[in-house]
């Protein structure tokens, strides 16, 4: 291949070709699912009929236009990238952020990548005697993702399609309320956008996980649970009642010593999850809850909101 020309035709840097170049080389890919089995599984997979309508209209079938050469290619090699990291448990982008203006198959070229793992980490489920029911609600973040970007006006899916890969590769299972990420020694929280994040609910989730792990993963020792987030900054207190859900979530907590993270900027992180909106402008910006008027107030101040670590023992 050339991979000037592919990047060139693809409207994205060299170094992301030769990057998914590199990483998938000549490793195995996977099938997407057949035409007439697709909705079935966008369904199980939570996806929107209004999302489910695109991902259909740009399907990859072989006589269709506009699937270029070097788009078959990358939804091919994106699929080997992800497969070959099976069971791994980083962040990793699945190939570079397309032009996704340019048609559905542009928009959702790495939804179809993820469909065609579909199989594959169901595989891995089994071998690891994880129940289906635990099996298809994780795997249903995807249409809670499709859906949030749709709501963002397409400002989300950068971020997503790294994060949906975790799911593909069985590093992240939705056990009650939360989501659980495996790890180097500690399993990694995430909250979905799932309902309120009541005490009750996050004490049941993690015995849920204090029982899961060891079962299916009793090779992996994990001493505590950890996360990372917005959720976790002590500014929050300055705003919010000590009995609401977030400043009680907060004190399971022990929080490390507090490092700007490279890369991350969390005054969008808090605009991406609270308002699902970055381009809004401050004072446009809704202000029904308690959460929603700390935010803005916080940030129309020119204070900043910080991302915080913490852990505690399981």
């Amino acid at each position: 291949m050339d991979v000037d020309d592919t990047a060139a035709r693809l409207g994205v840097p060299v170094e992301a070709v030769e990057r998914v170049h590199r990483l998938a080389g000549d490793r195995p890919s996977a099938p997407l699912p057949a035409r007439a089995d697709a909705l079935a599984m966008l369904d199980r997979l939570a996806v929107r009929p209004d999302d489910a309508a695109e991902i259909m209209a740009g399907w990859p079938d072989p006589d269709l236009p506009l699937w270029t050469p070097e788009l078959r290619w990358l939804l091919d090699r994106s699929i080997a990238l992800v497969r070959a990291d099976l069971g791994g448990y980083v962040w990793l982008p699945p190939g570079p952020e397309l032009p996704r203006e340019r048609g559905p198959a542009w928009q959702h070229l790495y939804v179809y990548a993820y469909l065609a793992l579909v199989g594959v980490v169901r595989d891995y489920h089994r071998d690891h005697g994880i129940p289906d029911a635990v099996s298809w609600v994780t795997l249903a973040d995807l249409g809670r993702n499709l859906a949030i970007d749709r709501r963002m006006r397409r400002e989300g899916w950068p971020v997503m399609q790294s994060w949906l890969t975790l799911h593909m590769r069985g590093a992240v299972y939705e056990l009650g309320r939360l989501q659980h990420h495996r790890g180097d020694g500690a399993i990694g929280l995430h909250i979905p956008d799932s309902g309120p994040l009541t005490p009750e609910a996050v004490s049941a989730s993690l015995d849920e996980a204090r029982a899961f792990f060891p079962r299916h993963f009793p090779d992996e020792r994990y001493t505590a649970f950890s996360c990372g987030s917005w959720l976790l900054d002590p500014q929050l207190r300055d705003y919010l009642p000590e009995d609401s859900n977030i400043i009680r979530f907060q004190r399971r907590f022990e929080l490390e010593p507090y490092e700007e993270p490279e890369g991350l900027d969390a005054d969008v992180e808090v605009r991406r999850f609270v308002f699902r909106t970055l381009s809004t402008p401050l004072d446009q910006l809704p202000r029904r809850t308690a959460l929603q008027r700390a935010i803005v107030d916080h940030l129309t101040a020119g204070r900043h909101w910080q991302w915080r670590q913490g852990r505690f023992a399981i």
